[in-house]
C-alpha cells in the first residue's frame, strides 16, 4: 500500500517561516510530478505549486517569491518553504503525487491526509 504523509504544520507569526515535508512510502517504482495544495475554512482546495521528477516548478500567484517546492528523490520526498508567511495561508496543506508502483499500478491523484498551518499573532 502506498501512503503520503505530511508533516510539519502548525502555528506561526505573520511573517515567520515554516516547512513542510511529504514522504511517499510504500511499494513506490517511480514518481512523476508532487504537488502541493491547500483548503482555507470554507473555501475550495486550491494549488499551492507543483515540481516535476526533473525539478520543474509552478506556483500560485499568490505563493510566488515566498514558497519553494523542492524534492529528494532518493527519499520519495517533497518539501514546501513558507517565507513570510500571512494569514491568509492558514490552511489546511495537502500533499499530492503521480506515481507507479512496482506492480505498475499507477494513482494518478494520490492524496496525504493534510497538516494544518495557522498563520497567526
Amino acid at each position: 500500500q502506498v501512503q503520503l504523509v505530511e508533516s510539519g504544520g502548525g502555528l506561526v507569526q505573520p511573517g515567520g517561516s515554516l516547512r513542510l515535508s511529504c514522504a511517499a512510502s510504500g511499494s513506490i517504482f517511480s514518481i512523476n510530478d508532487m504537488g502541493w495544495y491547500r483548503q482555507a475554512p470554507g473555501k475550495e482546495r486550491e494549488l499551492v505549486g507543483v515540481i516535476t521528477s526533473g525539478g520543474g516548478t509552478t506556483y500560485a500567484d499568490s505563493v510566488k517569491g515566498r514558497f519553494t517546492i523542492s524534492r529528494d528523490n532518493a527519499k520519495n520526498t517533497v518539501y514546501l518553504q513558507m517565507n513570510s508567511l500571512e494569514s491568509e495561508d492558514t490552511a489546511v496543506y495537502y500533499c499530492n503525487a503521480d506515481l507507479v508502483t512496482r506492480g505498475y499500478v499507477r494513482f494518478h491523484d494520490l492524496w496525504g491526509q493534510g497538516t494544518l498551518v495557522t498563520v497567526s499573532s
